[in-house]
């Protein structure tokens, strides 16, 4: 089992960056798969970025490709989300989750662990 933590959410204005960082518990880290998610009321979670155990391989959501850079760093039992470029449809909750199995996941319903998300608001 891992728990998750995020921070680094906050206030940005448009154009601007935020780093999201997620801080695992446990040993385990590096054997499971990682996300990010987003977020908006009344809205799906929305499938942000992902990479793999060993952070060989990412892939991120149309909306987000090219602003957002996924990473991690098994031996801080860290994940990340560099955010560049911001736009005010950015404005979510970010969550990050854990898959158990192997490979990439892009479904909310294929992770296994979620932490408790952290807001981040980018204003016009």
């Amino acid at each position: 089992q891992v728990q998750l933590v995020e921070s680094g959410g906050g206030l940005v204005q448009a154009g601007g960056s935020l780093r999201l960082s997620c801080a695992a518990s446990g040993r385990t880290f590096s054997t499971y798969a990682m996300g990010w998610f987003r977020q908006t009321p009344g809205k799906e979670r929305e499938f942000v970025a992902a990479i793999s155990r060993l952070g060989v391989t990412t892939n991120y959501g149309d909306s987000v490709k090219g602003r957002f850079t996924i990473s991690r760093d098994n031996a801080k039992n860290s994940l990340y989300l560099q955010m560049n470029s911001l736009k005010p449809e950015d404005t979510s909750v970010y969550y990050c989750a854990a898959r158990a199995g192997g490979g990439l996941g892009y479904n909310l319903h294929e992770y296994d662990y979620w932490g408790q998300g952290t807001q981040v608001t980018v204003s016009s």
